[in-house]
């Protein structure tokens, strides 16, 4: 007989989540290893002592660790996505006839907590994965990646000279209201005096101006060159009056985009996280470098691990990173940039003597030791005589046309950057390469691309920052979950091994014992 379901809601019924969610079920999972109680009293100075009861600062960093396990990046999206999963309303610890907060509680919240609050939760994360054995933290692997902020190009405005700052502003002011719309169509300026005004020089104007022509001949028939957030743009001419810590970057093969620069730090044992931060996209990864060292040594230092090979690609290579590390005693596997040569081709260094020698048999001496204001980096001068040099056969292949002296400038780190060489091309230096390749940037292709690190949906650096912890801690809880379900399955799997063990010697024992009786008897 065809049986045909007829729908009828009930007027009374007995429901518990607790009965219909599975124990292998991840967020049951979750609920039963993640304790952030420590929250309520960390937090409480943020709330005041009378009014409306706010959201509970647990189901706060729940929720939000909910979005970036289902990746999620939109606060309204995620709370129509947790009212239907009744895994998730039992990991919240909410039934299904209550009532989750508004969205926009989520974004206030996200603002009233100060960086430290989720410093901490992140902390709490990585100590439960050192206690179950996940962390070695002698070796790092470190790499960045442009993470787009929550502004478009469309919205950026030309930064104007200090002293025309107020002139500028006025002419803005005089606007109509219909021209301003068309004008610009952004929020507030959210942008101080300082990242109105132009502070580039002269020099570098002139550059930007070169290339800006240079972009004009070669880019304007490329599809979409016309729109303006596609024609070249620096931020030394241009800043963003809706997120004014959003830098433009542009990346291989990429559009230029307002972004923010996320660098992650992996360790090699497990692939935890152990330090995720926002950096301005407009530095240099061997400018964060150091800053990045300190923080991630005192956090390994503190639960008794020490730090000794960093790995890191081409990026944070530099003759200050190289020393900053020998110092430290710690061991780099950073290849160095192409443009490093150690010397001009054909000039061997004596390093007894501090000098070069030329290829016909002259020493070219060191002169001094200066700073290069164009790359803001320390070098060494080595200059031979000009009447040397004019009595040399070779004078006009070595010298040119104008100069009348061999003048060679080189890093200050020669040495440093050397030993790192040679250190990169001995076996281990090959195999930490593989290992960094391996480590950090699957990593980040994770968060990137299914744990809702594609986009920032918050202004500003600090709240850039909080969110690239929340999906650094998501990550880490789904790799501690993985880790600790393998290892009761291996503990399940030796139990049984060593039972089986048992039992094969108790036969054995019981079978000698028997051979034993009958030969006596024989006898």
């Amino acid at each position: 007989m065809q049986g045909v379901k007829v729908y009828q809601e009930k007027l009374f019924s007995h429901f518990q989540l607790s009965t219909r969610v599975p124990t292998t079920n991840f967020y049951r999972r979750l609920k039963d290893v993640l304790h952030l109680d420590f929250l309520y009293s960390t937090t409480k100075v943020y709330y005041g002592s009378s009014g409306q009861k706010s959201i509970d600062p647990v189901v706060f960093f729940k929720l939000c660790l909910v979005g970036y396990l289902e990746n999620i990046i939109s606060d309204r999206k995620l709370m129509d996505h947790c009212s239907m999963r009744l895994d998730i309303l039992y990991f919240l610890g909410y039934d299904i006839d209550e009532s989750l907060p508004w969205h926009s509680t989520l974004s206030r919240t996200r603002q009233l907590f100060p960086e430290s609050v989720f410093e901490q939760v992140f902390v709490h994360i990585f100590e439960m994965c050192v206690v179950k054995g996940m962390v070695k933290g002698s070796t790092q692997a470190i790499d960045s990646a442009p993470i787009k902020a929550n502004a478009s190009m469309d919205s950026l405005e030309l930064k104007v000279p200090a002293a025309d700052l107020q002139t500028h502003l006025a002419n803005i002011r005089h606007i109509s209201y219909g021209d301003r719309e068309t004008y610009r169509k952004s929020k507030v300026n959210k942008a101080s005096e300082v990242q109105r005004s132009i502070k580039a020089s002269e020099h570098e104007l002139k550059s930007i101006s070169s290339r800006n022509a240079h972009w004009r001949k070669t880019q304007t028939r490329r599809q979409g060159s016309g729109n303006k957030g596609s024609r070249y743009t620096s931020n030394k001419t241009h800043y963003s009056p809706v997120d004014p810590d959003a830098r433009i970057s542009v990346k291989l093969g990429k559009a230029r985009k307002l972004n923010y620069s996320s660098q992650l730090s992996v360790d090699t044992a497990n692939h935890v996280i152990t330090d995720i931060k926002a950096y301005h996209a407009d530095g240099k990864d061997s400018q964060y470098l150091p800053d990045i060292l300190d923080r991630l040594g005192q956090r390994l230092w503190r639960f008794g691990f020490k730090l000794e090979n960093v790995l890191a690609d081409t990026g944070y290579s530099s003759g200050e990173n190289y020393a900053y590390l020998e110092r430290k005693g710690i061991a780099s596997y950073i290849p160095p940039h192409g443009t490093y040569k150690g010397g001009p081709e054909g000039f061997e260094y004596i390093e007894s003597q501090d000098h070069y020698q030329c290829p016909n048999g002259s020493a070219v001496p060191f002169k001094k030791v200066f700073m290069d204001h164009r790359t803001q980096t320390k070098k060494k001068e080595y200059r031979i005589s000009s009447k040397i040099c004019s009595q040399c056969p070779l004078r006009h292949e070595c010298l040119g046309k104008s100069a009348k002296e061999k003048r060679i400038t080189v890093t200050y780190y020669r040495e440093e950057y050397e030993r790192n060489i040679a250190r990169i091309q001995t076996p281990k230096g090959r195999s930490m390469k593989s290992k960094r390749q391996s480590t950090v940037e699957p990593v980040f292709g994770t968060l990137t691309q299914f744990m809702g690190l594609r986009k920032i949906n918050t202004i500003g650096i600090q709240q850039a920052n909080k969110v690239m912890q929340l999906s650094a801690i998501a990550y880490n809880l789904k790799k501690y979950l993985k880790f600790i379900k393998k290892d009761v399955e291996s503990g399940i799997k030796t139990s049984f091994s060593c039972f089986l063990f048992k039992n094969l010697l108790k036969e054995l024992k019981q079978a000698f014992l028997s051979h034993s009786k009958s030969q006596v008897q024989y006898c």
